[in-house]
Order: structure tokens, then sequence, then C-alpha cells
């Protein structure tokens, strides 16, 4: 444990960091993704055409309302762990799609259309962006695979993802085409969702579904999530043209990263992931952006890139060893224990 430690210590947990999280607080409406009152509550708000439920899964309003309808569908689970359901360790879903609404990352980085622009289609998600790409497999196919679960009951229509203008072989667009296209990523999502619902009879009453261990069930999803990033990770490759230089190894570096935080089984509550989204860039990277010296970013924020670089990096320079290493040493309920404790640490008073 003591080789990951140091890597914690030294890498991620910088002191100039570590400071300013101590004393970050989120409050307010800033809290949630931008829009968030405005989207669906559940399935039955979406329109519903040829009896099927139609989701435009590239309209932000949509994929929000996807999100919401999972938290609220899920709620009851994680009743025990915070009110209000901010103890949902879902939320660092919808959570990090707003981060990149409100960043501009979903918006077209070619400049050939208005999608996703104030000035154009504010709320459009561009197939170009390799954010909302990568995103839509961490939206539609959690959602699908819930749906097959059973999270929602019995529907009383099919559910039906429209396409976006390009790129269509590279999405799927129900249950049924999900499963015959990527049947692993489907089976993970519905994994998680399965062992939060086989709780369910085991609750002593309505209102008490606590008898999961947390561990467990962080555990699923860290798993669906990575499962996810990987598959996604070599197919929007070429979306990576689109992007800055800075910003493009900025997304590889995140999705890196991705990995070592997922080993932790670290918790995505409501709070705890608005703590940490704090500070990462606020804004789009471009040309000339050096990390550490961006003038319009915060010495913590610099700090974050410079981590995130130095990760992966040093992953890539091990040909993966130093995440294998991680993950052993995260491989214990002990352990994974610690390495929460380490991260956590920068958030605490």
């Amino acid at each position: 444990f003591g080789i990951c430690a140091l890597l914690v210590v030294t890498v991620t947990l910088s002191p100039v960091t570590a400071a300013a999280w101590n004393g970050h607080d989120v409050t307010g409406e800033d809290v949630y993704p931008p829009l968030w009152d405005l989207a669906p509550e559940n399935l039955l708000d979406f329109p519903v055409k040829d009896n099927k439920i139609v989701i435009s899964a590239w309209n932000y309003h949509d994929r929000l309302g996807v999100y919401k309808s999972l938290l609220n569908a899920s709620a009851k689970y994680f009743s025990a762990f915070g009110s209000q359901s901010s103890g949902n360790i879902l939320w660092g879903l919808p959570l990090q799609h707003g981060w990149q609404f409100r960043t501009g990352r979903l918006a077209d980085p070619s400049g050939v259309t208005s999608c996703g622009y104030e000035n154009g289609e504010l709320l459009c998600l561009s197939v170009r962006s390799w954010w909302s790409c990568m995103n839509y497999y961490l939206a539609i196919i959690p959602f699908l695979g819930a749906v097959e679960a059973g999270l929602f009951g019995e529907l009383p229509y099919e559910i039906e993802i429209l396409p976006p203008e390009e790129q269509k072989d590279d999405f799927c667009y129900s249950v049924k085409d999900c499963w015959s296209r990527m049947p692993k990523l489907m089976d993970d999502w519905k994994a998680f969702f399965e062992y939060l619902l086989s709780t369910e009879h085991k609750a002593v009453s309505s209102a008490s579904f606590s008898s999961f261990k947390l561990d467990d069930a962080l555990g699923l999803m860290w798993k669906a999530h990575t499962t996810s990033i990987a598959y996604a990770l070599p197919k929007f490759q070429d979306s990576l043209k689109y992007l800055s230089g800075p910003e493009a190894n900025f997304g590889e570096d995140w999705a890196n990263a991705v990995d070592f935080i997922a080993a932790t089984h670290f918790s995505t509550d409501l709070l705890t992931t608005n703590n940490f989204q704090a500070f990462l860039p606020q804004r789009m990277l471009v040309e000339g952006d050096v990390i550490t010296f961006i003038s319009d970013f915060s010495p913590e924020q610099n700090r974050v890139l410079v981590t995130l670089r130095a990760l992966h990096g040093a992953n890539k320079l091990t040909g993966g060893l130093l995440l294998k290493l991680w993950q052993k040493a995260m491989s214990t309920e002990e352990g994974r224990k610690r390495g929460r404790k380490l991260i956590e640490s920068v958030t605490s008073s």
C-alpha cells in the first residue's frame, strides 16, 4: 500500500490543492446541474409516439431528464445515506454532464454548426463533441440497463432513443439494440441496478432500503462506469481531432484518472462530487494554454491539470503497471477505505 499512498500524497493531494478543497463548500442552486428543475421528472414526462417513449439523447434537456428519472427511481435505496437523495451515488453522472454543459464541452467543437452555442441551439449536444459522445455511454447505456433490470417497473411503452444526424452506427437506440451490440456494457449496468432491486424484498419497511453494503453497490457501479469508458475511448478517438491539443490531452487524462478513482469505490454522492468538480477547468482548454500557467485558472485548477497529466504519463510509462499496482492495493475493503481517506482528505474541514 505504501507505493500507492505515496502516489496519491505526492501527486494528487498537493498542499495547495488540499488547502483549497478544505475550505470549499457547495451550497444553494449551484449544487445541481444547470436547468435541473426543468428536466423531466420521470419517464412518462417524455413524449409518447407510436406507443413508444421518445427520448432525444442529443438534447441536453432530455439527457438530463434521463438522469433525473434514474435518480428519482433509485432514491429510496439510498435514503439512509443522506437527506433529499443527497446520498445517491448516481449523482456523479448528471453532475459530470452538467459541468460539461456549463463549460461548453458539449457544443460542436468544429464550429461548423451552432449546436450547443448560446447564439444557436443552446440545448443541442453535438455528436462531434468527444465529451458528448463519451457521456452517451454514461447516460443512455446505464438508463437502458436500469430499464432492463426493472428499476422503473413494468412500463406501458417501449423506449426509443432518437439517433444523431451523424455517426449513427456508433450508438444504440433501444434495450434490444444495445443488448445485441454491446452486451457486456448492458450486463454490467443491469447488474448494478439488479443489486439495488434485490435489497427491496429484504427491507423491513418501505422506508428502509439500506440492507445493501454501500461498498458493494459502489463496486458494481464503478465496474460498469469504467467498462463504459473503456468501450467508448477507442470508438471516439477520431473525435479528439476537433479539440485543441491541451483539451484533447485533458480529456484523455481525465478518462485515465477515473480508473484510479474507481478502484477506491469512491462515493459519488451529491456533495462529494460537487466538492471535487469545483476545481476542474471551468472552460475549454485552447491552444496556448500551458498547464500550471493558465492565467484565468486558479492555482488549484492548474494543479489539478498537472496532477492528471502526471498520473496519465506515469501510467503510460509503466505500461499500465501503475494502475495495476493501485488496483491491487485497493482489492480489499480496508485498502479501499485507506484509498478513499487519502482522496477525501482534500474535502474535509
